[in-house]
Formats: structure tokens, sequence, C-alpha cells
């Protein structure tokens, strides 16, 4: 970019949005403290605009960064509607790494993962490009498929039941594409991932919650009915638009998306009488056009008008689509107790979640430990609290199920490496 085109670019960030990363060890998963954080602009990365460090759970500050207006991701328009930083992260015994077009709307949250590895050889460096979003870029249009599969042939597997996958495995290329790399992603970072890339943040929640919900059917009918491994593939899903959904490895991920796929990721679309989940396919409704599947920015239009999530879904597939929620989630220790849990709860699943926030509070530290009585005290609600405020949850001391399944999730991280 040329420095009198980078500053038109930054006279026209007018707006601001809110950028925070947190960095784990790509080998340990543990929070990395004390990592020294150089932000620029993409356009100009060697000019620095940020320099700030990391804290003992691994994150940076909030920082509030330049933005366009936010008018700009409310309907098409050929103006781009994100700002892209360049982050740079050194830490002891790490090698470093570079992020760069690391995306920011206006009025929200952009969270960024970064994973180091431990320092191997001396000047090893590297770099994660985000391409452009699929609303402002240019991408192949989904190939249509039958929205339920056959699954009756000889040899054909399937799950007997729908399960929620405690991970899936990404292709990063076309299905034929023997060059591209497999990646085990956590389903719901998965999910995090794809909406991110597919749908801005600043939309309705009701068109929010009606995108997220058609990646996740999508998603699990691959994995109900194995698809690709039924294919002589061994893995679930690829990342080409033209066969599934656009993940990014090392992308950011917005935080109300994030909080949405925490308190939705077992929810799937069914029709009547179909056990599998529903193949539901969408295009942008601009650059192609796409009868009976989702429009993505005709869903944010009827979210303007007020339409609910299901009203949105059923305008698209009509009238007899479900939302439905699996009974099993894969890799986690027990289930959701059904209620929130408080001051006064008790019983085996509050010494459950005090086992756990103990385990976790050996990696983040700044969460305290607390006696495994079976009783939700003070203690137990305060070490809830310090939780919620470290992964990004409403502090409210309250296990609700956006908690407990956010505790298992890290419980579950923490214990399985270290039992490698």
């Amino acid at each position: 970019m040329s420095n009198l085109n980078l500053r038109a670019s930054q006279l026209d960030q007018i707006d601001q949005g809110e950028l925070q990363i947190q960095i784990t060890s790509a080998q340990i998963n543990r929070p990395i403290p004390d990592a020294n954080i150089r932000i620029a602009y993409t356009g100009d990365p060697e000019s620095i605009i940020e320099e700030v460090t990391s804290d003992s759970t691994g994150q940076s500050p909030i920082l509030t960064l330049p933005a366009p207006p936010v008018e700009y991701s409310m309907e098409p328009s050929p103006a781009q509607p994100y700002s892209e930083y360049t982050i740079s992260i050194t830490a002891p015994d790490f090698e470093p790494l570079t992020i760069s077009a690391s995306q920011l709307l206006p009025s929200t949250r952009s969270i960024q993962p970064a994973q180091l590895i431990p320092r191997q050889t001396q000047g090893q460096f590297e770099n994660f490009v985000i391409p452009a979003h699929t609303l402002y870029g240019d991408y192949p249009e989904k190939i249509p498929e039958a929205e339920v599969k056959l699954v009756q042939q000889s040899g054909e597997i399937v799950l007997s039941r729908v399960v929620i996958p405690e991970y899936v495995v990404v292709h990063d290329g076309a299905p034929s594409d023997s060059t591209a790399r497999d990646y085990y992603e956590r389903y719901r970072d998965y999910i995090k991932n794809v909406a991110s890339s597919e749908i801005y943040d600043t939309w309705p929640d009701a068109t929010i919650r009606a995108n997220i919900l058609a990646i996740m059917s999508f998603t699990l009918n691959r994995v109900y009915t194995e698809w690709y491994r039924n294919k002589g593939y061994d893995f679930t899903i690829t990342s080409s638009t033209a066969y599934d959904h656009k993940w990014v490895r090392g992308r950011n991920y917005f935080d109300s998306i994030s909080q949405t796929v925490d308190e939705i990721f077992s929810d799937y679309l069914s029709r009547p009488n179909v056990k599998q989940p529903i193949l539901t396919q969408y295009c942008d409704g601009q650059r192609s056009s796409c009868p009976n599947w989702l429009s993505q920015w005709g869903s944010k239009t009827l979210g303007d008008q007020n339409y609910t999530t299901i009203e949105i879904l059923r305008y698209y597939y009509g009238d007899n689509m479900y939302i439905n929620t699996a009974e099993e989630i894969s890799g986690v220790p027990a289930s959701w107790p059904g209620y929130n849990l408080d001051i006064g709860s008790s019983g085996s699943k509050v010494t459950q979640l005090q086992e756990q926030l103990n385990a976790i509070a050996k990696v983040y530290t700044t969460i305290p430990t607390i006696t495994p009585d079976g009783i939700y005290g003070e203690s137990t609600q305060q070490a809830v609290e310090r939780f919620q405020s470290i992964f990004g949850l409403p502090e409210t001391g309250i296990t609700d199920y956006k908690t407990w399944y956010k505790i298992s999730e890290i419980y579950v991280g923490i214990t399985r490496i270290a039992e490698l």
C-alpha cells in the first residue's frame, strides 16, 4: 500500500473497536505471561502504534483502536468495513510470531488467539496472514448438495445419534488437494472461526444466531454422516467455500460471536422424521443468489426488521425447520446439571465444579483455590467470578450453561495435556 493510500485508509478510521490478544503455549496449552506484543497497521507494519505485555493469564490489556464507520458493515459496500492490524509477539524461550491482517470491526471486541511454539532453533519465525472476510473478498460459490444424505447404502458409516464432537479435523483446502494440511480444531473454536470469517459481529443478535445455527448444523451433518471419511479421506470438513465453510488457521474471532457459540453450541437444525442434522447451505445473497438457502445479507435485513432467529431460519428453509439439541457432548467429564449453580447449591455437581476449578487454578493462578466440599459458598462464587473474568464471560459468580461448559472445556484441555 502506498503512503498516500495508507494515509487515506487511516483517515477513514473514524470509529473504534476493541482488541485483546490471548497468548498460550502451543505445546502445553498454558498461558504465557510477560510476552511483548507490538501492534501496527497492516499497511504500515514498521510503525508501532501500541506496545503492551501479556499478564499472568497470557492476555493483553483490552486495546481501543481505530476502525471504519459501523455503517460499512451494515450493508454491502465497496468500502472495507474492518481495520487490519499486524500483531508481533515475542517471549523468552518461544519462537516469535507475527499475525498480519487481524480484523477489527467497530463497536465490537476482537479476540486474537496466539499460540507460541517453544524455541527449537534460533531465528525461526512464524507468520500468519489472515485473508479477506468472505463478505468482502472473492471466494468460490458453494457447490449445491442434497440437504439430507442417504446413509442406507452398504458399507456407509453413520453415527447412531447426534453427538457434539470435541474436535473436528479440518482439511485446509479442497477435498482433492493432497498438499493441504489437516488440523485438529476444537469444535467450538472451529465454529467461532468460521462464523467470524463469514458474518459480521455488528449485525443483529437474531441474525448472528441464525447464521451460527446454519454453520453448526452443516458441520454436524458432516460429522454425523462421516461424509468425507466415507469417501476415503481422513478429515471431517474442509476450509473450501465451494464444499464447506471458510476456516482460517490463526484468525481472530469476535467476542459476541464467541459468547453466542458458547451458549448454543449443542444445538443444530432438524426436520420432522429426519435423524441427521440438516446440511444447511447458504450464500452471501449479493455476489451470489441461492433460492431456498439462507442469504447472509438477507438474514441481516430480516434481523433489522425484528425477525426472531427461528423466523429467519424458516423464512429461508421452510416452516418445518426446527432447532434441536444434541443429547451427548463428546469429551466433557459430565453433562450440564440442567440448572444454574449459585450460593446455596450443593451436591456432586458442585463438587465436580470445585475440583475442575482447582485444577484450572494451578495454571491460571489468579483463580483462588477452594475446598471441594460440594457446597456452593462465597469462596466458590469468587472462584467462578475470577474464571468468568479471565475467559470473557459475564462476571456473575453464577455457574450457568455457558460457564459450566467453558470450565469443562478449559479443564479438559489442561488435564489432557498434563497426562501426555
